[in-house]
């Protein structure tokens, strides 16, 4: 009876097997990432700038997910810039612009923005383009928001990333 119960189930089992879908297959995109050596190279490069000036400030760096990739935060920051900083670089790689074309909304009376799911309308947050597409984004906090948004171009204009 174990013996017929196994051929039963090897038999089953190999013709569900055999059944089954192909996998999928089809074209697959190559794309550029943001990398943890790219992430640092934009990152001092903003972090030169903020030095320049004095300027504490955090400076993130994320992939085009919004996830964290790089952090530096310069001594003498506040903690809560941590956060901000994450929420700026977040903001401008989902939007694929500069968190400053937000805060300029608002201030013009566009006040609907402010709803938009986890978006920071402060200037300090600017996509990373590579070859048209955005590849992450930067995000700083620690000054005024017009300082965050030097800082943050100069980053991204160290890789060539600033626009499309």
């Amino acid at each position: 009876m174990k013996a017929l119960s196994l051929a039963l189930l090897t038999a089953v089992l190999t013709s569900t097997a055999a059944q089954a879908e192909p996998p999928v297959t089809g074209p697959l995109v190559d794309k550029k990432a943001v990398t943890l050596e790219f992430a640092k190279k934009v990152a001092e490069a903003a972090e030169q700038k903020a030095a320049e000036n004095g300027w504490p400030v955090v400076i993130t760096i994320v992939d085009e997910g919004g996830h964290l990739v790089y952090l530096a935060r310069r001594d003498g920051t506040q903690y809560g810039s941590v956060d901000v900083a994450i929420r700026k670089a977040g903001t401008a790689a989902a939007f694929k612009r500069p968190t400053k074309v937000f805060e300029d909304a608002v201030a013009s009376g566009r006040t609907a923005l402010l709803g938009l799911p986890g978006a920071l309308p402060l200037e300090g947050g600017l996509p990373l383009w590579v070859d048209g597409k955005v590849i992450g984004a930067i995000g700083v906090s620690g000054v005024t928001a017009q300082q965050d948004g030097m800082v943050a171009k100069a980053g991204a204009d160290a890789c060539g990333c600033a626009s499309h």
